[in-house]
């Protein structure tokens, strides 16, 4: 005749299920003796004290400040008026990749690394260890150079101020 189907390892799974089942039922049990229902509204509640801590007791009222709505900053504060930097800058072309259309212009003054592409280049062609006189804007992954011409290393003379 044919034997049982039910092996040890499956009878042993059956009992672990069944001391799991029993465990939760017994921690639900003690959740429901612990619970305080019908708790007076008043214990529930939360107060924020003057430092911002959260107590189950009431704030004093002595020690209440009154905050206007206009002095409530919710993002950050405008830049002051200030004298725009000169935006011409010179430098060096270090690399220029002219099959993909990029490249990077070494500022003389900042030594500081910018990205140019071609499309910011007007036509011109550049090669590396060109002197340029570029701007410089924010493009999404940081300062771009635009407006690029090739040029001396100093900066073209300032017009002179009107009388």
């Amino acid at each position: 005749m044919g034997r049982s189907q039910e092996t040890f390892g499956k009878k042993d799974n059956e009992k672990k299920r069944a001391k799991k089942k029993t465990e939760k039922e017994e921690r639900k049990a003690e959740r429901q003796a612990n619970a305080k229902s019908g708790a007076a509204l008043e214990e529930m509640f939360a107060y924020v004290d003057e430092n911002g801590n959260i107590t189950s007791t009431p704030p004093d009222p002595t020690k209440k400040r009154v905050i206007k709505d206009e002095e409530i900053q919710i993002s950050v504060r405008k830049q002051e008026d200030r004298e725009p930097e000169d935006t011409l800058r010179t430098g060096t072309v270090t690399f220029f990749n002219t099959s993909k259309g990029y490249g990077f212009i070494r500022d003389s003054q900042t030594q500081e690394s910018i990205f140019v592409h071609a499309n910011g280049l007007g036509g011109i062609t550049i090669g590396e260890n060109d002197k340029v006189t570029f701007e410089v804007e924010m493009g999404p992954k940081g300062p771009n150079a635009v407006r690029v011409r090739l040029g001396s290393a100093t900066p073209p003379p300032a017009a002179p101020a009107a009388e």
